[in-house]
């Protein structure tokens, strides 16, 4: 697989990361070591070297299997871990430095290592002073807990005056052939400053897997129910649209998640997408999008069916958008 730099001064990592929400097996159906061991088999088989974790999915779950892997496998991944929410309806979101430090510490414990590549404050919260978040991530980098930080689901704004106190590694938002917000000055930020720029829901939140993902699925799950684009009244006409995609990858001869994945790849080299799957056959779906030629009538052709700003609903609900930061 090639090669993309995990921010300035960062690791170089495959082209395509691992998301590994869905071992936590709370999000998108249950699972087991098992399952999840031979999913991250056969992405490190194809080049997969960044894995991508949390402290809540599960909860705990997914960095508990990750440290299993680690130790059986003795493989070593470039490792990112996040922390801040909370499931606490009073207090959602928490960016104390005493609190983050105490969660690096319980996530290096269950990851089984010393040290983390990239350590995300999940969401930001705004009653904390950035700078006072910066300022402990360099604290931890001196430490040689994290290798680097990062910032997940902000503005432009918060990522230059976070940079300015301590250089971020990677800002994490979601970002698909769906979800462009990113392009109205984030992208285009984080390429001035040096900054990775990492993709979740690469695939629109199984829109453009292998097959369309239907809500009547049984591990369709809660969380992407909630979305307003999964919705009865949006789900028709997103569905109808999203079609045009898997009919392009098979005009192609390719799957639609290498087409979609390709597609994100296109937009800047410091842009890592981290799909997500539970099993390894769908995470073989995803092999050789890193080598698509993306010609500009190719492009053309995606926008023409896909244009910005296509999709119906918003990509979260009321309760969802409390946290991430809205800049446009």
């Amino acid at each position: 697989m090639k090669q993309r730099r995990l921010g300035s001064g960062g690791p170089e990592v495959g082209a395509i990361g691992l998301g590994c929400m869905s071992f936590g097996g709370s999000a998108s159906g249950l699972t087991d070591d098992r399952t999840s061991f031979s999913a991250m088999d056969q992405a490190w088989e194809m080049g997969i070297t960044h894995f991508d974790t949390a402290n809540v999915y599960g909860p705990l779950a997914s960095e508990q299997v990750m440290g299993k892997w680690i130790a059986d496998r003795g493989h070593r991944p470039r490792i990112a871990t996040k922390a801040s929410i909370q499931r606490n309806p009073e207090h959602p979101v928490n960016n104390d430095p005493a609190y983050l430090e105490k969660e690096l510490n319980g996530s290096l414990q269950r990851l089984g290592v010393e040290y983390v590549d990239l350590f995300y404050i999940h969401r930001r919260e705004q009653a904390v002073p950035i700078a006072d978040v910066a300022g402990f991530m360099g604290r931890m980098i001196e430490k040689g807990k994290i290798g680097g930080w990062g910032l997940s689901e902000i503005s432009p704004t918060t990522l230059r005056r976070a940079h300015a106190e301590t250089p971020v590694r990677a800002v994490q938002n979601e970002y698909s052939l769906w979800t462009r917000q990113p392009e109205l000055g984030l992208l285009q930020e984080c390429g001035r400053l040096g900054v990775a720029f990492v993709a979740f829901s690469p695939l629109a939140r199984g829109v453009f897997g292998r097959d369309i993902i239907n809500p009547k699925d049984e591990d369709f799950g809660p969380f992407r129910a909630e979305m307003p684009r999964f919705h009865p009244e949006n789900w028709r006409k997103n569905k109808k649209q999203a079609a045009k995609l898997h009919a392009l990858a098979e005009e192609l001869c390719v799957p639609a998640p290498v087409l979609a994945l390709a597609w994100i790849l296109a937009q800047g080299d410091h842009i890592i997408p981290i799909p997500g799957s539970r099993t390894a056959d769908h995470i073989g779906d995803w092999d050789a999008a890193d080598g698509i030629e993306m010609t500009g009538d190719l492009l053309d052709r995606i926008e023409a069916i896909l244009p910005v700003g296509w999709a119906w609903g918003d990509r979260y609900s009321a309760g969802q958008s409390r946290a991430p930061e809205r800049y446009c």
